[in-house]
């Protein structure tokens, strides 16, 4: 078994939500989960099959981030693992949605930090192991920093 670290690009102003599924119709689902969840949302959803022709199936309503998650799952290059790209809301807007989609098996993330997805080959294929999201902490916040938390939850609506 070989393991390798696959750095996967999050475009400016998106967010990426990564996870495990099994089924074909994934793609499809999740297009109506996002696009019924935050009208105006901009995305691109991919998946990728793990039998059959094993293609990467791509839906999205933007095209740039259509083929930013077809690309994405390129480099990873494992089976039943789908890729979203967001722009115009966040994870937090979809993500329940996307968890109660019957195919979904798991999310490995939800994020617009710097991205490695660490990934174990075999002689059969690929899998993903987990993920590597952002840079570890510097310290524990002081109460400025909380200050600014709250500020800035306010200022971006999700808090009163």
């Amino acid at each position: 078994m070989d393991i390798a670290v696959i750095p996967v690009p999050v475009p400016e102003g998106s967010n990426i939500i990564l996870g495990q599924t099994h089924f074909i119709k994934t793609v499809e689902d999740l297009y109506e989960v996002i696009a019924g969840a935050v009208p105006g949302a901009k995305f691109g959803v991919a998946f990728t099959e793990a039998s059959g022709p094993c293609l990467v199936r791509v839906e999205g309503n933007d095209g740039e981030l259509r083929t930013a998650a077809a690309s994405a799952l390129e480099a990873i290059g494992a089976g039943h693992v789908f890729c979203v790209y967001l722009r115009n809301a966040f994870p937090v807007n979809v993500l329940n949605q996307i968890k109660a989609c019957p195919e979904v098996c798991r999310i490995f993330c939800a994020t617009a930090n710097p991205l490695e997805v660490i990934v174990a080959s075999t002689g059969q294929g690929r899998g993903v192991l987990g993920v590597v999201d952002g840079f570890p902490p510097k310290g524990v916040e002081t109460d400025a920093d909380r200050g600014e938390r709250k500020e800035f939850l306010r200022k971006i609506g999700y808090k009163l």
